[in-house]
């Protein structure tokens, strides 16, 4: 007979729960997408209610001029004639403030709005706030919210480089089954 050690027990309990609850800090598919208020790379407000009857892809990233995240948004940069003809919006999100995402917007001429989260509040909501290098960042992942307000996709990894061209595919399936 096998016996097993208690506290043993008691550690994997621990760790199966507290996998659940970060499971539970993320939206799930199919339910109402967190809503915010947000400020652009220009100081404009936007929230989630703004593209109600449009396709959102929120994609978070980490920081402005990292070369990921440079490589990432200048792939949906270079795709968004296609995203518009499929009637979506992209809107990356980081913790950098207003004067970084102006500044990372210019530099690479990105034709989308760069929200300001500076207090974290909403890479809380959609569960991508981590620390990184020391520093409190949102993790490299997108979400994409139906035009009803639901979270239609999630993407808990991405490849900066073939992300967007991943996306625009994903998109292409979920308009046409609309």
């Amino acid at each position: 007979m096998n016996k097993t050690d208690p506290t043993k027990l008691l550690l994997l309990a621990i760790a199966l729960f507290g996998l659940q609850a970060l499971a539970a800090d993320q939206p799930v598919v199919g339910e109402p997408a967190p809503e915010f208020e947000l400020s652009d790379q220009k100081g404009q407000l936007h929230s989630l209610e703004d593209y109600r009857d449009r396709w959102v892809v929120l994609y978070f990233y980490p920081k402005d001029e990292t070369p990921g995240c440079t490589t990432e948004a200048c792939e949906f940069r270079d795709d968004i004639f296609a995203y518009r003809e499929l009637n979506a919006q992209i809107l990356g999100v980081s913790l950098d403030d207003v004067e970084s995402h102006k500044a990372f917007s210019e530099n690479h001429n990105l034709p989308f709005p760069l929200l300001a989260d500076a207090d974290g509040s909403v890479a809380d909501a959609y569960g991508v706030k981590t620390k990184m290098f020391g520093m409190t960042v949102a993790k490299r992942q997108t979400f994409i919210v139906g035009p009803d307000g639901t979270l239609a996709k999630h993407y808990g990894k991405v490849k900066p480089a073939t992300h967007s061209a991943e996306v625009l595919a994903d998109l292409e399936l979920l308009s046409a089954a609309e």
